[in-house]
């Protein structure tokens, strides 16, 4: 049954999850365009969470309508600060932007994911974890950023907690995983239940 699971993304730290979890599956990165589906969701100022849970939506649906038989993972994370949703820094002045914005705050992490199969969400879940910057001298945040170079491009807070992001923190609460962007544990659980991996 394995050969029928799909993860519906390119990210490479996702994949990594369930790769280290023993789970068997096929890379097949939706098609959609997330900014043009979030844009009114943003408009009519969506929760955070509902955000990522509809873009998590949308990705599994788009590639469970291409693979009619397989069970599609699709997954999604966003950054709320406050009432503000948060996307990927553009360029490197922008990713100083939101480092700047966040210093010495407590922002969220909305990670979402769902399982879809034959046009249907069959399971959906989204945990948050609230993480707490320090307060960030402008300095260092240059020159952490020359240090990560493109790296802080590619999350949409502007760090990876796994690698030298860790030091801009103070203090963490929530799952680890859902922080990288996979609830891992929540949706093994329900892979086990749908008899997708051996439970």
């Amino acid at each position: 049954m394995s050969s029928d699971l799909i993860l519906a993304s390119a990210s490479p730290f996702r994949r990594t999850l369930l790769e280290n979890a023993g789970v068997k599956f096929a890379v097949h990165p939706a098609q959609i365009d997330e900014r043009l589906i979030q844009a009114p969701l943003d408009k009519a100022g969506a929760a955070a969470d509902d955000i990522a849970s509809v873009l998590a939506r949308a990705k599994a649906l788009d590639v469970a309508g291409r693979f009619q038989n397989a069970l599609v993972i699709g997954s999604d994370q966003t950054l709320s600060l406050g009432d503000t949703v948060m996307h990927k820094p553009a360029d490197m002045n922008a990713a100083r932007d939101h480092l700047l914005s966040m210093s010495g705050k407590t922002h969220q992490l909305n990670s979402a994911v769902v399982l879809a199969r034959g046009g249907e969400i069959v399971w959906s879940h989204v945990e948050t974890a609230d993480l707490t910057m320090r307060k960030l001298d402008p300095g260092f945040i240059g020159r952490y950023l020359a240090r990560v170079g493109e790296k802080a491009l590619t999350s949409v807070g502007a760090y990876q907690l796994e690698g030298e992001g860790v030091q801009l923190f103070e203090k963490i609460e929530g799952d680890y995983f859902t922080i990288i962007g996979l609830p891992v544990l929540a949706l093994l659980g329900a892979l086990r239940d749908l008899g997708a991996i051996d439970g």
